[in-house]
């Protein structure tokens, strides 16, 4: 064998371990890479409901962003949306932006808009019919809903529904506008949801779980 040979060999090698390498890092970026509290929050992209203006992350820079992904066959989705609601109303006009992202892939623009218009919702609603949004989040199903501070850092990530309009998340939402934390009005079963402006660990339960 040639020296050229020898070389063209090794080239073949290191092409194979580094496509073995990248088709890992690749089948396991969910472990590598998990996007969690004290992540910064995945890009993403998606048309706004009715005009179709596309929206991105960046639009939101500098903002506290409630990003919740439902969709319009997900029962609760429809429970939580009130408190979501309520919590848009509450801080929407103090700095508070709050984007629903459906990720129904069948469900028609009607379907949707007659989902929102049914519960009254007046915030930000996107669509991502190709659901690129919830892969760059990694969500395990719907809801699911990430606080996001103003510089772009995953404050609370929770999985199921939750009720947003509780003392814990009117807290967590009030010290990240920098406000004064609101008074508690009931016990709505969500303690333990003040979350500092540290990063912590804690995501939340998954489905069906207390």
């Amino acid at each position: 064998m040639t020296l050229k040979q020898q070389w063209g060999a090794v080239g073949i090698v290191i092409a194979v371990i580094a496509a073995t390498v990248a088709t890992g890092m690749h089948l396991m970026r969910n472990q590598l890479f998990p996007v969690t509290v004290g992540s910064t929050a995945p890009a993403f992209s998606a048309p706004e409901l009715g005009t179709h203006k596309l929206r991105t992350l960046a639009d939101y820079r500098g903002k506290v962003v409630l990003l919740n992904l439902w969709a319009t066959d997900c029962a609760p989705c429809r429970v939580e949306m009130p408190s979501i609601e309520q919590l848009q109303r509450a801080y929407g006009d103090k700095g508070l932006h709050v984007v629903a992202i459906s990720e129904d892939d069948f469900a028609k623009e009607d379907s949707i808009a007659g989902f929102v218009r049914h519960l009254g919702l007046t915030f930000e609603v996107l669509h991502d019919s190709a659901q690129a949004v919830g892969q760059a989040y990694q969500i395990t199903g719907y809801p699911e809903t990430f606080v996001i501070g103003p510089e772009g850092t995953i404050r609370k990530k929770w999985i199921g529904a939750a009720d947003w309009s509780s003392q814990g998340n009117r807290a967590l939402i009030a010290q990240l506008l920098g406000l004064a934390t609101p008074r508690a009005t009931s016990d709505t079963g969500d303690a333990a949801q003040v979350i500092p402006l540290i990063p912590d660990t804690t995501a939340g339960p998954g489905p069906g779980e207390p």
